[in-house]
C-alpha cells in the first residue's frame, strides 16, 4: 500500500435514478501522471468529488493518501471544474489566505507567491482585485492556489478547459515540472493532445463504468494502428483514381495538414499487407503507418462517427499549428 497514492475498489453512486458511477475501481501509484478521460456527464466529476470527500460513495471504499482527503487535506492540491475566487480580494491577499489556511507562514507564503505568479506569468498584479482579471488569469491564480502548499499530491478537474493555446502549453509546462519533482497527479480533461502528452497512466469511464485503465506504452500496443499515411509521387487525382481499385481500403481522404492520403485500412486486413498493395497501385514517396491516437482509442470505445473522428483530428492539427 506504500506506493499506491488513490485506490478506489467498487465504488458506486447514485443521484435518483442516475447510475452516475458504477463499480468503478483503479490505483494510482506515487510519482504518477494519470488522464481520467471520458465523455461529458460520464461521471468523472462525481468520481474526483468522491475522491476528495466532497460526496460519499453508496457503496464501495476510497482511500487517499493511506485514508481520505479529509484526513490529508494538507497534502492534497485540488482545482475544482467550477472555478471560484474571492472576487472582491486583491490578488495577493487571496493567495495568503489559501496559504494560512495550509499552515504557511505569512514570510513563507509571500515568497512562495512572487515565484508562482513568476512562473505562470503573471507578475505584477499582486495589488489586483481579483475580479479585474480575465477569466485565463483567473484560472492560473487557482492553480497557483492548488499548488502554494507544494502537495506531494494534486488533483485537477479540467486544469486547461477555457484557456487560448498559448496558456494551455504554459500550463501543460508546469505540470510537467510537477510531474519531474515526483508529484502524483490526477486530471480529467477533454484535450487529448496533453494527455497524450503527460500522462503515464489513462483512465476512461463511460456512462459511469471504467472502460480503459492502461498506460501509455499498453495502449499502443493494444490498439492496431488502422491508418496509412501516404504521399503520392505523381498528381492527386491520378494517385485517387489508383487507390480506388486497393480492396484492403475501406475509406481513403486527402489531408491538406499531413500532405498525403490518409487511408483507413478495412477490418481483418493486415496493415502491413494494405502498405504493399498500396505502394503497388500507385507511385509514393512516403508510406508510413500512423500510430493509434488517445482521439481514436476514445472514439472506438466510447463510440463515434468517422466525422466525429476526422473532427478530433482536425482538432489536434489546429491546436498544435497554433500553440
Amino acid at each position: 500500500m506504500k506506493n499506491i497514492v488513490i485506490q478506489l475498489a467498487n465504488v458506486n453512486k447514485r443521484f435518483g435514478a442516475l447510475h452516475a458511477v458504477r463499480d468503478v475501481s483503479f490505483e494510482i501509484q506515487r510519482g504518477q501522471v494519470c488522464g481520467f478521460l471520458g465523455p461529458n456527464g460520464a461521471g468523472k466529476s462525481t468520481t474526483i468529488r468522491m475522491i476528495m470527500s466532497i460526496l460519499l460513495p453508496d457503496s464501495g471504499t476510497i482511500r487517499v493518501l493511506d485514508g481520505s482527503a479529509l484526513d490529508a487535506k494538507d497534502r492534497i492540491g485540488y482545482l475544482p471544474e467550477e472555478r471560484g475566487v474571492y472576487r472582491k480580494m486583491r490578488v495577493a491577499d487571496f493567495l495568503r489566505f489559501i496559504a494560512k489556511l495550509k499552515g504557511i507562514s505569512r514570510a513563507d507564503a509571500d515568497t512562495r507567491i512572487r515565484a508562482w505568479l513568476e512562473r505562470v506569468e503573471l507578475p505584477g498584479i499582486s495589488h489586483k482585485r481579483c475580479e479585474e482579471l480575465s477569466k485565463g488569469m483567473q484560472q492560473k491564480l487557482q492553480f497557483i492556489a492548488s499548488v502554494l502548499h507544494a502537495p506531494p499530491l494534486l488533483i485537477l478537474d479540467e486544469p486547461f478547459s477555457g484557456l487560448d493555446p498559448v496558456n494551455r502549453r504554459l500550463l501543460s509546462s508546469v505540470v510537467r515540472q510537477l510531474k519531474e519533482s515526483g508529484t502524483t497527479i490526477l486530471f480529467s480533461t477533454h484535450q487529448m493532445e496533453q494527455a497524450e502528452d503527460l500522462c503515464d497512466q489513462i483512465l476512461l469511464i463511460h456512462k459511469g463504468e471504467k472502460v480503459l485503465d492502461e498506460t501509455m506504452g499498453a495502449i499502443y500496443g493494444r490498439f492496431d494502428p488502422r491508418t496509412i499515411l501516404a504521399e503520392p509521387a505523381n498528381a492527386i487525382d491520378v494517385a485517387s483514381a489508383s487507390l480506388q481499385h486497393v480492396l484492403d481500403i475501406e475509406s481513403f481522404r486527402w489531408s491538406v495538414e499531413q500532405k498525403a492520403f490518409e487511408i483507413r485500412v478495412a477490418e481483418g486486413v493486415d496493415p502491413q499487407l494494405a502498405m504493399a498493395n498500396i505502394m503497388r497501385a500507385t507511385p509514393l514517396r512516403r508510406v508510413e503507418l500512423q500510430r493509434a491516437t488517445l482521439d481514436d482509442v476514445f472514439v472506438t470505445l466510447v463510440g463515434g462517427t468517422v466525422v466525429e473522428i476526422e473532427s478530433a483530428q482536425k482538432s489536434r492539427t489546429a491546436q498544435v499549428n497554433h500553440g
